[in-house]
């Protein structure tokens, strides 16, 4: 008998952009993204379009409460699949020791799953998004807890809408960049990466400080390809963490394979 292969669909929605996985087995096989402002007003990617009829599988977890109706139900419609949802329909096997574990953001959960499982544990999760979070998972595997600060597109917006003569500066790359800047664009950016590369060592020394030295440390998100760059303290960056996080929910929790 031949064994089924599933095509999984994973869908990680955030404040600013909402991320799309397909899984063909254990292997990631295309990505995309998308804004998360088009609202109910969502379009569904072509690149989505093109696996209609191939995804037998889908699973969602979300930022934004708000957008989780519209996604699923663009996903009905698109591939005919009913997603299910992180933390509605399914409980997260992993043990969360937050004073509310209701506070904790579902992505973070799903990110501190996929280390124990891929990177293992203890581990320190940074992930450049939105905001920037540093979470801290035990030897044992826990979900501890962690800081939550602003991250670089709040920080951008606020320098230019704050700064008068400030101009609205995209991070895009860092081709060129000089430590001291020669021009304001040049500043703003090295301020950032510098900055940024130089917070994420300073926080992540306290925690191996306060919970020993041999703890891997793993950044995700969508400016962490860059910020590595900048920082001497992370070991690994993954920019697809999440969605391989909600592959290895389902499978926990499902007969997925």
């Amino acid at each position: 008998m031949t064994r089924r292969i599933y095509m999984l669909l994973a869908v990680d929605i955030g404040n600013t952009s909402i991320a799309f996985g397909v899984f063909r087995g254990s292997k990631l096989v295309k990505t995309f993204r998308v804004s998360s402002q088009q609202g109910d007003c969502f379009v569904v990617p072509t690149g989505l379009l093109a696996m209609t009829g191939k995804i037998n599988a889908a699973i969602i977890c979300s930022v934004v409460p708000k957008l989780i109706p519209v996604i699923v139900k663009a996903i009905k419609k698109t591939t005919g699949v009913t997603p299910v949802v992180v933390g509605k329909d399914i409980k997260l096997p992993i043990k969360n020791n937050y004073k509310n574990p209701r506070q904790v953001g579902q992505d973070r959960l799903v990110d501190a799953i996929a280390v124990k499982e891929i990177y293992g544990a203890p581990a320190i999760i940074v992930d450049s998004g939105t905001a920037i979070t540093f979470d801290y998972i035990s030897k044992k595997g826990d979900y501890e807890g962690g800081l939550i600060m602003p991250g670089i597109d709040i920080s951008l917006k606020a320098l230019y809408e704050r700064a008068a003569l400030l101009p609205d500066v995209k991070l895009k790359n860092d081709k060129g960049l000089a430590l001291i800047g020669k021009d304001t664009v040049g500043s703003i950016k090295s301020g950032l990466l510098n900055g940024f590369g130089s917070l994420c060592d300073g926080v992540i020394k306290r925690i191996k400080t306060e919970h020993g030295a041999n703890i891997k440390v793993i950044g995700t998100g969508g400016y962490m390809g860059l910020i590595k760059k900048y920082s001497d303290s992370i070991d690994t960056a993954d920019e697809f963490l999440t969605l391989k996080g909600l592959r290895i929910i389902f499978c926990l929790t499902s007969s997925g394979s």
